[in-house]
């Protein structure tokens, strides 16, 4: 797979993860957690056909450890999301969220996954001032203020979870502790990440507050689990074969990017040059990042010739 593939799908990702929002909005109130537990369940039901018939499927020694990690990783960063959504407002948690990014890019050097560089390191401040500048847009449109306190900082380490996973999933495969086939690492570190969030949302979560779910509820959940979460980590784990978890990260960016296309064409009296400085700076940054990665894998190609002659 080349990297313009994998960017390509990296940008369907920030469409689903974007258009999710606006259908979890649409759902009743159901238990956040015990919600998540069993959209990873259908995600996983959903990759089974896909991921079983592969080679190594089986849940290796080697692999069960990081398998493990990257599943705290997800019930991190949701069981964090969840509670600091009761403690935090909404653009402090929108505007921690744009660190993920830079924070992958940290984490991958101290794993040696990443290149010691400037260009992506500035590409990817480029792309968090742009994301920064929409949260503030929102802000601005829908009401809401800056602020750091006990839900802030929860989120922060609920960030941090969210930036280690792309990376253990590259220094898994870099150290060939985890296979090569996307379907199998989504499969097991949504599978295992599910059960963690599933038990956490039992000891703190009401399950009778289920007894509520419509057949609506019903639908939505299984579009969510199929599209916004298998797909979505599937496209994340495709990607992680060709790109270092800064460059996949970096697509969180465009999230708000989407949500403010469907504010405007759900209320397009929101319409308002306040969201124009974001827009043009996230744009900005994506589109260094195709060029950045488009040059560094000519550059590879051009290398892998010369030795060749």
């Amino acid at each position: 797979m080349t990297a313009r593939t994998a960017h390509l799908g990296m940008l369907l990702w920030a469409a689903l993860v974007g258009l999710s929002f606006p259908a979890v909005g649409l759902m009743g109130e159901l238990p956040p957690m015990l919600l998540t537990a069993l959209r990873f369940a259908i995600a996983c039901l959903g990759l089974w056909p896909l991921a079983h018939r592969v080679e190594g499927f089986a849940l290796a020694r080697r692999a069960a450890p990081v398998y493990v990690l990257m599943g705290l990783c997800l019930a991190g960063f949701f069981g964090a999301m969840f509670w600091a959504a009761h403690h935090a407002t909404a653009l402090s948690m929108a505007t921690l969220y744009v660190t993920v990014p830079l924070l992958a890019y940290g984490l991958g050097l101290g794993l040696r996954v990443e290149r010691l560089a400037w260009r992506l390191p500035a590409i990817l401040a480029l792309g968090a001032v742009g994301a920064l500048a929409l949260a503030y847009a929102e802000a601005l449109v829908r009401g809401g203020q800056m602020r750091f306190g006990v839900g802030e900082a929860v989120f922060f380490v609920g960030c941090v979870c969210s930036a280690l996973y792309p990376v253990l999933s590259k220094w898994g495969l870099n150290v060939g502790r985890l296979p090569a086939s996307a379907a199998v690492r989504t499969f097991w570190s949504l599978g295992l990440g599910g059960v963690l969030i599933g038990v956490l949302g039992v000891l703190v979560e009401p399950v009778s507050q289920f007894a509520a779910m419509t057949w609506s509820d019903a639908l939505l959940l299984v579009y969510l689990g199929l599209f916004s979460s298998a797909l979505t980590f599937w496209l994340m784990q495709r990607a992680t074969l060709v790109l270092t978890p800064g460059a996949i990260t970096a697509y969180g960016y465009l999230v708000p990017f989407v949500s403010m296309l469907v504010l405007f064409l759900r209320a397009p009296q929101s319409l308002d040059w306040v969201w124009l400085p974001g827009s043009l700076m996230v744009l900005a940054a994506i589109a260094l990042l195709l060029r950045h990665d488009a040059g560094t894998e000519r550059k590879a190609g051009d290398s892998a010739r010369t030795q060749a002659d």
